[in-house]
């Protein structure tokens, strides 16, 4: 796999970057400040009182408050035209080029038709929770009819590691106005007991489900031992199956031979930018967070706010909480292009959250913005190419991760010296420079 110099690699990056800011600057739109106040009147129209609402369901919702006894939802466009599957949260929405606003448009304009529910469902597949399960199982958005009662709620949920709900709505009845498809391979896992979720994540993704699928399917209790199917809060199943199907793949490079260069990636979507360094040595992997001061994500004046995480060649035993879901995004994201090539490496992944990033729209973008640092696609706030589309696979190449830091520095917005003192790996592989 071919690269070219490193400085010149960061130099074409710097181009395409100014003129792709030049023109944001130009173009930056805050329509969706307008769509938020138009949302209330169309969900008003959409739902008057005790009513039946008939729309096309792509996903499911389930929340965490009150666990085990959660809020469960159906989530629906109120738009009688619209294309349902659109609305799901998809890694198609990169190769789109939709923006933040695209984004928000589309999640804020589904209906969230909710139910309280206990989360122990094993053989419910009836009434509201059932019908639930029936539209997170089915291989394309299902036609739904649901009964609503009580004050609609105009409340918005907005989360870092979710994408964002609309508004909600108490629901007292949920029906199939078809019968959904279930694929064969989801079939299978309904049918055996005794299949562990673990192992049935790891299935489906072989199988050629992404991990958008999974969750859903996990989130509604359709995966795992029968006594143990729960209802798992959205929130959880994401981080749940990037860690799961993660796992799965750093397993599977753990007898493959070292990369056998120091090579760097990058890319830039939704004002996130990715820096990616892969180094010789067996798996080991760090992601560091440099949010923006003055941001919705850092109210510092001056200091840009640092947060890591790291694992070993044997992985961490328990959950990130310092970058939450975008570590488990990012990391499986690192080890999918591993994965491919047959390699393993020792990674830092550089996750720097500027103040263009003015909206939480879930860690499916930071999952989506290092994939396609390893394709040589880069992303923006409106979608389309720094410069345009790169050619695949484009990267540099460093003689050193030493030296691949010190030219990247210019593009880093805090002091090697700072850096440092969070990452394990540039702590560790600057004293074993000889190894490269």
């Amino acid at each position: 796999m071919a690269g070219m110099r490193l400085d010149d690699f960061i130099a074409d990056f710097q181009r395409d970057e100014a003129a792709e800011k030049r023109r944001l600057a130009e173009e930056k739109s805050y329509e969706i400040t307008e769509y938020l106040d138009d949302v209330e009147r169309e969900f008003r129209q959409a739902v008057q009182g005790d009513a039946m609402f008939g729309s096309t369901a792509p996903e499911v919702f389930v929340g965490r408050s009150g666990y085990p006894d959660v809020s469960t939802g159906v989530l629906s466009p109120m738009g009688g035209d619209a294309d349902a599957a659109d609305f799901a949260t998809s890694g198609d929405w990169y190769q789109q080029g939709y923006g933040i606003d695209d984004v928000l448009q589309r999640r804020t304009g589904m209906l969230n038709s909710t139910r309280s529910a206990k989360v122990d469902v094993n053989d419910v597949w009836d009434g509201f929770v059932g019908t639930q399960r029936e539209v997170a199982i089915a291989d394309h958005p299902v036609d739904v009819e649901v009964g609503l009662d009580g004050t609609p709620d105009i409340d918005l949920s907005f989360d870092d590691v979710s994408t964002p709900t609309g508004p909600r709505a108490r629901a007292t009845s949920a029906n199939l106005a078809e019968n959904p498809h279930v694929p064969r391979s989801v079939e299978k896992t309904l049918e055996d007991d005794d299949w562990a979720a673990e192992g049935a994540m790891t299935y489906l993704y072989r199988r050629g489900f992404d991990v958008y699928d999974i969750n859903t399917i996990l989130s509604a209790g359709a995966l795992g031992q029968g006594h143990e199917r729960r209802l798992v809060p959205t929130r959880w199943s994401i981080t749940a199956v990037d860690d799961t199907v993660g796992q799965y793949l750093r397993g599977g490079l753990r007898h493959s031979d070292t990369v056998d260069e120091v090579s760097v990636w990058t890319n830039e979507y939704m004002g996130n930018r990715y820096w990616v360094i892969l180094a010789p040595g067996q798996w080991e992997y760090e992601l560091v967070e440099m949010k923006a001061p003055e941001s919705v994500w850092n109210p510092a004046v001056n200091d840009y706010y640092l947060a890591s995480a790291h694992e070993g060649w044997d992985g961490r035993t328990g959950y990130v909480d310092e970058t939450a879901g975008a570590y488990y995004a990012a990391r499986l994201a690192v080890l999918e292009h591993l994965h491919e090539r047959d390699r393993q490496a020792k990674a830092l992944v550089l996750r720097e959250v500027t103040d263009e990033y003015w909206a939480p729209v879930g860690v499916w973008q930071v999952r989506e913005g290092v994939r396609h640092a390893f394709d040589g696609v880069r992303g923006s706030e409106s979608g389309r190419g720094l410069g345009g589309r790169q050619s695949a696979g484009e990267h540099g190449v460093a003689e050193s991760f030493h030296a691949a830091l010190k030219q990247l520095l210019p593009q880093i917005p805090v002091s090697l010296g700072h850096l440092r003192r969070k990452s394990n790996l540039v702590a560790g592989l600057q004293t074993s420079i000889s190894d490269f």
